[in-house]
């Protein structure tokens, strides 16, 4: 284990409170263990760590990231996520082989979803020929994961998202029993009512969406509707 980590975990661990770890662990349904320090406080630890130690190096980033991936509680994940947060801007193109490691091992909605829609996003942006390489891929996977994160990737990206393409990846997810697919279609269709309520509208009237992603789609605008009424 790198020094770096080890000494992470052992400022993590000096506040560990096992009562607050219990219903953050049944949150989780019971996935992984927790520490019990709140996200406030991780937040606070980690700027803590990088005031006194610094960051990894970009060369040493990889190293660090799957030492703390794979460490069992999963306060150490969102640690990795906060120090791989500070190089969106700076990853190298090949770096996508990493955030796929990362997107499949140890996977659930957090950690999954913050990828998606920070990291990943931002690579594909700075990267347009990696993101149709990796799209082709992970659009057609068996791990759905990797298919939400082609769901939510543009979640940030407002005006600049490509809705044409967003459509035809949640065609291809059509008649899904899988919540997490069906809930993504829902989220990502809801961010995009901010740029674009008809457009919206129009296409979970004419799509056979999962109740769960029509409901969540117009959750915003159906409340928007309550009140002007």
């Amino acid at each position: 284990m790198p020094a770096y980590v080890d000494a992470l975990r052992s400022l993590f661990q000096s506040q560990a409170d096992p009562i607050a770890a219990v219903p953050m662990q049944a949150y989780m349904r019971d996935q992984f263990p927790y520490l019990g320090i709140k996200m406030p406080m991780q937040r606070a630890l980690l700027r803590e760590f990088t005031d006194e130690h610094g960051l990894p190096t970009l060369k040493d980033l990889d190293m660090v990231l799957l030492a703390l991936w794979a460490m069992p509680e999963r306060e150490f994940q969102y640690a990795a996520l906060g120090l791989l947060g500070k190089f969106d801007d700076q990853l190298p193109a090949e770096f996508i082989g990493m955030l796929e490691a990362l997107l499949t091992t140890n996977s659930w909605w957090d950690t999954v979803d913050s990828l998606a829609t920070h990291t990943v996003g931002i690579h594909f942006r700075r990267f347009p020929d990696v993101r149709e390489d990796t799209l082709r891929r992970w659009r057609q996977s068996d791990d759905f994961w990797l298919r939400r994160t082609c769901i939510l990737f543009q979640n940030k990206y407002k005006t600049g998202t490509d809705f044409d393409l967003l459509k035809a990846i949640i065609c291809e997810n059509l008649g899904s029993k899988e919540f997490f697919i069906n809930k993504a279609i829902g989220w990502a269709l809801r961010e995009y009512t901010r740029v674009d309520p008809v457009g919206v509208r129009a296409f979970v009237a004419e799509t056979p969406l999962a109740p769960l992603s029509a409901r969540e789609a117009l959750k915003w605008l159906n409340r928007q509707a309550l009140k002007s009424a």
